[in-house]
């Protein structure tokens, strides 16, 4: 799979979302083999205007490049100024964010805006385009209507202003993460670019990664939020799609995948800030486990990190007592 000047080890990569693809959550997903993790959406304004509240979204490390930096804006200056500076930053990729529907985004006119846009969307795309050598993307949706024209519009403006992918969700703006990705969208699309194709949406399980790229043609998958808590899901699609079983984590590997994360949050931003994401984030990757509700409610409360990793130890324990008591299955993803 190549992106530009970029080769990737698989297709199987990590979707940018605000508020969750943090440092620790790309690292982890690396280490399960996804290809390509992406940052949070970072404002262009941010970075062009140096904001301390900014810059530190591209703190990085070498373990879980290749990297991704996904910008968004509205003003052709300053996004190419902001894609200089990701450049600079020793990222592999430039993302744009042609698909946040959030509302002051779109009213800003970045985001979803853009694709009802097109002349404004152009403009971006030559000016970035010509202020970075490393490869360009961008992340759409379907538009703003369920026929998916926008999409096939912007798709192949894009092209022609020498963007190096695409990936779609095909979603439209209103539905947000509502009702079912057409993925027919996703196959229009591909039938008309020479670019490589992204697929997003609904992707679930490695039968449906599997699945996508049979029915649409794409030539990589983009996971975001079932890989969130579940960076397994990484490991299980590109088994399925080199022909080997797709086996589920066991217990055992998600309470330690699980310990894996408060451990990369610690030494990335220190125990107090960890605290507070721990106590926020510890349902993602408890999400199917049985009984997990009681972990969850007094992870909520922990103190410390010491403490929340006791409350991980507790539930192995009792976990481990209930199977050997027969009591029934552990998870139920």
């Amino acid at each position: 799979m190549k992106i530009g000047t970029l080769t990737l080890d698989n297709p199987v990569l990590l979707a940018p979302l605000a508020g969750i693809t943090h440092l620790p959550v790309r690292l982890l997903a690396r280490e399960a083999g996804c290809a390509l993790v992406c940052t949070e959406m970072v404002s262009a304004d941010g970075l062009a205007h140096g904001s301390l509240h900014t810059l530190p979204y591209l703190r990085s490390r070498p373990a879980e490049k290749p990297l991704a930096v996904q910008i968004f804006g509205a003003d052709p200056a300053v996004m190419a100024a902001a894609a200089a500076i990701v450049q600079d930053s020793g990222a592999d990729v430039v993302d744009i964010n042609f698909g946040c529907a959030v509302r002051k985004v779109v009213k800003a006119g970045a985001g979803a805006a853009l694709m009802r846009t097109p002349k404004r969307a152009e403009a971006i795309l030559r000016e970035v385009r010509r202020a970075v050598r490393i490869p360009l993307t961008i992340k759409i949706r379907s538009g703003w209507d369920r026929s998916g024209r926008e999409a096939l519009e912007i798709g192949a403006m894009a092209e022609g202003c020498g963007v190096d992918a695409v990936t779609l969700h095909p979603r439209t703006a209103a539905q947000k993460f509502s009702g079912q990705a057409d993925w027919s969208i996703i196959a229009a699309l591909k039938r008309r670019l020479a670019i490589p194709v992204i697929g997003n949406g609904d992707i679930r399980t490695a039968q449906d990664a599997e699945r996508m790229m049979a029915e649409t043609g794409c030539d990589a998958v983009m996971i975001g939020r079932s890989a969130f808590g579940y960076p397994r899901i990484f490991t299980e699609v590109n088994a399925r799609l080199s022909g080997r079983p797709a086996l589920p984590a066991a217990l055992e590997e998600r309470l330690e995948t699980l310990r894996r994360y408060v451990a990369l949050t610690v030494d990335c931003y220190g125990e107090e800030t960890a605290l507070r994401l721990v106590r926020n984030r510890l349902g993602w990757f408890t999400k199917g486990l049985r009984c997990a509700a009681a972990l969850r409610q007094a992870a909520a409360h922990a103190d410390s990190i010491g403490a929340a990793l006791e409350l991980i130890d507790a539930y192995r324990e009792t976990a481990a007592r209930q199977r050997e008591s027969g009591g029934g299955p552990e998870i139920g993803r």
